[in-house]
């Protein structure tokens, strides 16, 4: 008698880059719903702030924005609230840049470019460290 061989989910090759790049495309698309959504509702209540006079601020509520929506579409699709939180916290990271802001080492436009890749980049970061999370149907 033999006993079942006990595997573990592949998480590389074509079949798992698929879902892996939809989940975080889809990710994307609903940072961006959100950050035109809530920017949008917040500017007609007449609480927007100006990214260029207050960069740190404006960086916090626009990554507040997108991390509300894709945490919405991240618990939808099933994922744990620790995998949420660990996704929606990269979102701050780029914070750590205001300081160069303030000593006008970088303009609030570079911040906003440099902030923007750098938040994409560590998204993907943590995609591809839970490959397995996001490899397969939520």
């Amino acid at each position: 008698m033999t006993s079942p061989r006990l595997t573990t989910p592949r998480t590389d090759g074509p079949r798992t880059c698929r879902p892996i790049a939809r989940h975080y495309l889809e990710m994307v698309a609903a940072m961006l719903a959100g950050m035109l959504l809530l920017a949008t509702a917040r500017a007609m209540l007449g609480a927007d702030v100006s990214f260029e006079e207050r960069p740190a601020l404006g960086y916090l509520l626009m990554a507040t924005d997108m991390s509300i929506a894709m945490a919405a579409l991240m618990r939808w699709r099933g994922h744990t609230w620790s995998r949420t939180l660990e996704m929606c916290a990269v979102m701050y990271v780029p914070l750590v840049l205001v300081p160069l802001v303030r000593a006008g080492v970088m303009s609030a436009m570079d911040f906003m470019m440099v902030a923007h890749v750098a938040m994409l980049v560590l998204m993907l970061g943590v995609v591809l460290l839970r490959r397995a999370e996001y490899a397969h149907d939520h």
